[in-house]
C-alpha cells in the first residue's frame, strides 16, 4: 500500500487546517514534515498522509493537561 501524498488544499479540506497556517509553519520551520518538488518558490508542496497523521497524534494533549 502506498503512502498517499496530500496537497495543502487537501489537508485543508480533509482536516480543516488552513493552508495559510501550513505555509506559515513551513516558513517558521515548524509543523508537519513536507515534501517540496523544487527549491524554487514555484515548487509544489505535499504532505505524506502518514507523516501528517503522526504529527497530529504527537500534538494530542491528554485531558486535564493545560
Amino acid at each position: 500500500m502506498s503512502d498517499e501524498l496530500l496537497t495543502p488544499v487537501q489537508i485543508e479540506d480533509e482536516y480543516g487546517l488552513p493552508r495559510q497556517t501550513l505555509a506559515n509553519w513551513r516558513w517558521s520551520g515548524i509543523g508537519p514534515a513536507y515534501i517540496k518538488t523544487s527549491s524554487t518558490r514555484a515548487g509544489r508542496v505535499m504532505y505524506r498522509r502518514s507523516a501528517f497523521e503522526a504529527w497530529l497524534a504527537a500534538q494530542t494533549v491528554p485531558a486535564g493537561v493545560a
